[in-house]
């Protein structure tokens, strides 16, 4: 259905959806400036194709840039399409695709360029919240345009070829892309925040039609559910001895044991993805000391403190599933803050964002404490006080202020070390243990660890209809 069938922007669409699902709109738009000769140059579609096709039968409307058409940049026509594209998509309640392959703004049409630019942001913003946002960077992604991927919902890097930046690695002081390429997908897939993952481009595409198939279409319907032919029943194995790396046991509570994992590069000792739940999609934030290898031995390791990146991963993810009704799920293991001057200067405004996300959200909202759960690093990973609606731990979690043994020091300086740990489990059975919280009512229940796919099922089906009538207001600041 287009004009340009073997464009690689197009071989991308068709790898995208189902097939021959794909309808191409507004083919024979073309460059309407006239200055420095524009019209001369041939731009077909002006470099980018727009439309809408199924991705396993779920509408879905799409933007994929042409690099071979001008140069692959952004003037005003082709800035129009894909505003059209997020107009369409709006009246549809359908998610938006975006993939970039582009060489910048077209200097031919400048203001009338920049004005494109500011045109695709603010369809982006109005969109936020509404309908699903994803992109995929093939190409260049660089300046202005890298707020494109920021401000999606998520957002896929090509591991070879895909670059994203704001200032070129050559242009920062100091700095050259022999030394440090910033652009590159991995540098930031670690560090910027806003990449969800990196691989080819077969691998991005796979992974965008599956979260596809996660997610509600929009913020009106209800969310997602399929078939499940899993036991809603089945027994977690070696979910105890795993409780260090999240991404397992996430992975054995899901039906058919998958967990679509988020921003897996960034803050690893914050989890962010979804699994599925007697066929309904959950959001899942957790926790992580310690990442596993495919051959089952510890890659990495970290304390079991919140981080100003971590809290921030986690504050972006709740607020996307509260915008659309996901339900939210927590595996919580921490006993504190890291402890640095880059924390000191940062931790404070993130840990306050992560927990306005936990506390503000109206959707379902369940904590699972696997581990520890000691001060306010535990207040603040969605607890009870907080506004959990069900709260569920494991039977050798402690929960309390601190560890025991530190506590008793603190209470009692100057005393030995007999009489330090006399304190100490007397403090640990009064005030640290699980029992002690559940018989206060911050804990609903105490679990066999074997049994957390039952109860964590049973507790969204129950909150399925849960609603909120919030105070009215224009929004939060934070």
């Amino acid at each position: 259905m287009s004009s340009n069938n073997q464009s690689l922007a197009m071989q991308r669409i068709a790898k995208l959806v189902d097939e021959n699902s794909f309808m191409e709109i507004g083919s024979l738009v073309t460059a309407r400036s006239t200055d420095f000769n524009l019209t001369a140059a041939k731009a077909p579609s002006d470099g980018v194709i727009i439309g809408h096709g199924l991705i396993d039968g779920n509408l879905v409307f799409i933007y994929s840039q042409d690099a071979t058409v001008l140069n692959g940049t952004i003037g005003e026509m082709h800035a129009k399409k894909i505003a059209s594209v997020y107009d369409m998509a709006m009246k549809m309640g359908a998610p938006v695709i975006g993939f970039i392959d582009c060489g910048g703004i077209r200097l031919q049409e400048s203001v009338d360029a920049l004005d494109g630019f500011g045109l695709i942001y603010a369809k982006e913003v109005a969109a936020s919240g509404v309908i699903p946002q994803i992109c995929g960077v093939f190409g260049n992604c660089g300046g202005g345009l890298s707020v494109v991927p920021a401000l999606c919902d998520f957002a896929y890097i090509e591991e070879s070829k895909g670059r994203m930046f704001i200032n070129t690695p050559d242009a920062i002081e100091g700095n050259r892309v022999e030394k440090c390429d910033t652009a590159a997908a991995s540098f930031q897939s670690e560090n910027n925040g806003c990449v969800d993952g990196i691989g080819s481009e077969d691998d991005i595409i796979a992974d965008i039609r599956a979260l596809v198939s996660m997610l509600p279409l929009n913020n009106e319907g209800d969310v997602y559910t399929d078939s499940c032919e899993d036991d809603l029943n089945r027994a977690c194995n070696s979910m105890a001895d795993m409780k260090a790396d999240p991404r397992f046991l996430l992975s054995e509570l899901s039906d058919d044991h998958v967990f679509f994992e988020t921003k897996k590069d960034f803050a690893k000792n914050m989890v962010t993805g979804f699994v599925k739940l007697n066929g309904m999609t959950v959001g899942a934030v957790a926790n992580c000391s310690t990442v596993y290898d495919a051959e089952g031995k510890k890659a990495e390791e970290f304390a079991l403190s919140l981080t100003a990146k971590g809290c921030n991963k986690a504050a972006e993810f709740v607020s996307f599933c509260d915008a659309f009704s996901i339900p939210v799920l927590t595996l919580t293991n921490v006993n504190g803050f890291k402890n640095c001057m880059c924390s000191e200067k940062k931790l404070a405004k993130a840990l306050a964002r992560m927990t306005y996300a936990f506390s503000s959200a109206t959707c379902p909202k369940v904590n699972l404490i696997t581990g520890e759960a000691y001060g306010s690093a535990y207040v603040a990973m969605n607890s009870k006080s907080i506004g959990a609606d069900m709260v569920y731990a494991y039977p050798d979690a402690k929960i309390g202020m601190m560890d025991s043994k530190i506590a008793a020091e603190i209470m009692y300086p100057g005393a030995d070390a007999k009489e330090i740990d006399e304190k100490a489990a007397d403090y640990e059975k009064l005030q640290s243990s699980v029992s002690s919280a559940a018989a206060r009512g911050y804990v609903d229940l105490i679990i066999d660890p074997a049994d957390t796919r039952k109860y964590l099922v049973g507790a969204f089906e129950m909150l399925y209809t849960k609603y909120v009538d919030a105070p009215e207001k224009k929004h939060g600041t934070k």
